[in-house]
């Protein structure tokens, strides 16, 4: 059993914790001792084996992790969760936005990507981020010196097939984490931008051609081998530590230095 405490009695609120970076940094930070609610959408067939995964973390840990299935982009789930939650006034040390969900589709072409679309994908992987926070600040559950980390990808500034929607999302997010890490940060929050690199998650695995995404970060990636969902983790976990109080406004390259090249 862990018996590490450097976050005690703090929390996590994960947007997006059932799998990929929100998992990995869920398993992360309960090994430093934070408590963690993990919010989800999954099927009740794919949940249990999440539920076991994160009942066996907390159990290692000494922590408390909360999971949540629900739908995180609707107000009402989200005006439930905040009421509802046992999470005690300023004891959310970080809110991670790490919600993969919008439409992988062509500009031209058959099933081509509608304004519909974009709006949705740009609300699941950007603005939602803005609504989760407003609304935690307003229930005084924001630490006194919290954290607001979104993930965005290099698709944001070039040309990956089918993720015009998600870069549009991603670029926005970019952009609003800006004016966030300005506007919230005399309530103590400090908010910044993680690029990870090509990483072999279930989302990656979704966009076109990401067998060749894959490779290519392999062998462009000057550490030889492509990101893995434990090394944004770390990364995430560095940014929670006190040393991080004045990193504020940053978009940090997560990534090996794949983008160097």
């Amino acid at each position: 059993m862990s018996t590490n405490t450097q976050f005690k009695g703090l929390w996590a609120i994960i947007l997006g914790g059932s799998s990929g970076f929100g998992l990995a940094t869920a398993e992360k930070l309960a090994a430093h001792g934070m408590n963690i609610a993990v919010l989800y959408r999954e099927t009740a067939i794919t949940e249990r084996p999440l539920l076991k995964q994160l009942s066996k973390i907390a159990e290692e840990n000494n922590i408390t992790i909360l999971p949540h299935n629900l739908n995180a982009l609707t107000a009402e789930a989200r005006d439930k969760f905040i009421k509802e939650t046992p999470i005690p006034k300023h004891g959310v040390k970080l809110m991670l936005h790490s919600i993969a969900r919008g439409n992988l589709k062509p500009l031209t072409g058959d099933n081509t990507l509608t304004t519909e679309d974009i709006q949705f994908t740009s609300y699941a992987m950007s603005n939602s981020m803005l609504d989760w926070a407003r609304d935690v600040l307003t229930a005084g559950l924001f630490h006194a010196d919290a954290r607001v980390i979104g993930l965005t990808s290099e698709g944001a500034h070039k040309y990956w097939d089918g993720y015009a929607a998600v870069s549009i999302a991603k670029s926005s997010l970019e952009s609003l984490a800006k004016y966030m890490a300005v506007e919230f940060a005399p309530f103590g929050l400090k908010t910044n931008i993680i690029q990870a690199g090509i990483t072999e998650t279930s989302s990656l695995k979704m966009i076109p051609g990401s067998e060749k995404l894959i490779g290519i970060g392999n062998s462009r990636n000057p550490l030889g081998r492509i990101t893995q969902t434990a090394d944004v983790a770390k990364v995430v976990y560095l940014l929670c530590t006190d040393d991080a109080f004045w990193i504020n406004g940053a978009l940090i390259h997560v990534d090996g230095g794949e983008h160097c090249r």
